[in-house]
């Protein structure tokens, strides 16, 4: 790659691949929580939680990346008595573009994940209760497994989304080479200087090809686990 890339862009590529894989790691547990909650349970306020998930997609990513700011930034809501307290700061760093990435791909796991639970027959949970088995040994061994696809596939258009976020990502950490950098935003920056369009055109083509292979494997090993678990 370094043949084909300077090594800020490839440094750019690489970066994005860690912060989509820890967006999506870190969002799994609180994606399946939620998911399950607008599933089978019915609440006041189920509809604005239902809101609040899908809100991202719906606001300008800009809006988002500043809300994330004053927040979890140095000076932020959560983000001073963070600093304060072990020193550890979102923004600026990596780790505040794997938060940004995780947020505004929260909804597109959450919604993955749902449609499966509610695509699940409830009447094996409720054959297992008779049995005797606890809620959490239902959740563990009947809810998750039959919820399986959804969860693998939500992951890896979780896994996409975050690799082609931009623009909460550059208004949260802003676009250090190096450090904060990753793919979108070293296109942005190619975009901008003259003469730059053989490079850009490069980060776009490695953008895309990630993008499609995690589409198609979200499909093929959705479809696979479903064949699994319905025994066909």
């Amino acid at each position: 790659m370094s043949d084909w890339l300077t090594p800020d862009q490839a440094a750019a590529v690489w970066l994005s691949l860690k912060v989509a894989f820890w967006a999506m790691l870190c969002s799994l547990p609180p994606g399946i929580a939620v998911a399950f909650v607008l599933a089978r349970c019915e609440f006041p306020g189920r509809q604005l939680l239902n809101g609040l998930v899908h809100l991202p997609l719906i606001l300008p990513p800009v809006v988002t990346g500043w809300l994330l700011l004053m927040a979890f930034g140095r000076r932020g809501l959560i983000g001073a008595p963070l600093y304060e307290l072990t020193g550890f700061t979102f923004a600026f760093q990596w780790t505040g573009a794997a938060l940004a990435a995780a947020v505004m791909a929260f909804p597109l796991l959450v919604r993955a994940i749902r449609l499966s639970l509610e695509a699940a027959d409830p009447k094996l949970e409720a054959a297992a209760a008779t049995l005797g088995a606890g809620p959490v040994r239902i959740f563990l061994t009947i809810t998750l497994p039959l919820a399986a696809p959804g969860i693998l596939a939500g992951a890896i258009l979780a896994f996409a989304k975050a690799l082609g976020e931009f623009g909460a990502t550059i208004t949260f950490v802003s676009n250090i080479p190096g450090q904060t950098q990753t793919l979108p935003s070293a296109i942005y920056s190619l975009l901008q200087v003259p003469g730059s369009d053989g490079a850009a055109a490069r980060l776009v083509m490695i953008s895309v090809a990630l993008a499609m292979v995690a589409l198609l494997m979200s499909e093929v090993l959705a479809r696979r686990m479903h064949k699994r678990i319905s025994g066909q």
